[in-house]
């Protein structure tokens, strides 16, 4: 079984035309297992590599550049009894009230009225981690704006994904202690909200830095300044092979 990361977008929300919003699909032996956050440069990315819409939805937070595809994905999916409901998005439950608020709360999603948002998704509040098609997957607070607004994944000795954030070292001393590529948030500067090239040079220890894979950034050009600080960077439509999870769902006979 192969695992990969599909870098669907790589761009911060500016850039997000050119380099497409920042998102991810992980896939396991070439399909798509989970994507991480819906902007909607992302969906169409997704569409366009898959033929199909997302069948599970990871939810870092929800700035419009990560969620603004939800809303397309719904007049996508609803009308189609097949694919209604089909689709999981998991999110932590702090952040289904902003989720809810962004995305869900206006009047008669469906001009003739008859129809919830939610109706044509499967919203799945998590905390600590969930469990997705025989994988667990861990979930963990990162400095996003306000906190407990936004939050990171681990899939373990596979895969982390910051999302958008400030520097997170006590988190990734926990959630990536296996030998996980760390897809971290990352432009030329810093700012309250965002990390900056030299807040990874300070926070981070070498072996840390040395699994890092970078995203979110303004450019191309600041993607090459990156690369020149001795950064591997993602590039929009990048894919990157993974080890496989380790936390996989035991066999039948193996449960008590």
């Amino acid at each position: 079984m192969s695992w990969a990361l599909r870098f669907l977008g790589v761009g911060n929300a500016a850039a997000a035309p050119v380099l497409g919003s920042a998102s991810a699909v992980v896939e396991r032996d070439g399909a798509p297992f989970l994507m991480i956050d819906c902007g909607q440069e992302a969906l169409s990315a997704y569409l366009d590599r898959y033929g199909a819409p997302p069948r599970a939805i990871y939810i870092t937070h929800t700035h419009m550049d990560h969620v603004g595809g939800l809303e397309r994905l719904f007049y996508k999916i609803y009308f189609d009894a097949k694919l209604r409901g089909a689709t999981r998005v998991y999110a932590h439950a702090a952040l289904v009230p902003y989720l809810q608020a962004r995305v869900a709360d206006y009047p008669e999603v469906l001009a003739e009225g008859g129809a919830n948002f939610w109706d044509a998704f499967t919203l799945v509040p998590v905390s600590r981690g969930f469990w997705h098609d025989g994988v667990w997957l861990d979930v963990f607070p990162t400095r996003h704006h306000a906190p407990n607004t936004s939050f990171g994944l681990s899939l373990e000795s596979s895969v982390v994904w910051t999302g958008d954030t400030r520097p997170i070292p006590e988190m990734l001393a926990q959630y990536a202690s296996h030998g996980e590529l760390v897809a971290h948030d990352c432009a030329l500067a810093g700012n309250p909200s965002h990390t900056g090239v030299d807040d990874i040079d300070r926070e981070y220890p070498k072996a840390l830095r040395e699994r890092l894979v970078l995203y979110h950034y303004g450019s191309d050009a600041d993607g090459d300044a990156l690369v020149r600080r001795g950064y591997r960077v993602a590039r929009h439509g990048e894919v990157v092979p993974l080890a496989a999870p380790r936390s996989l769902e035991p066999a039948p006979e193996a449960i008590g």
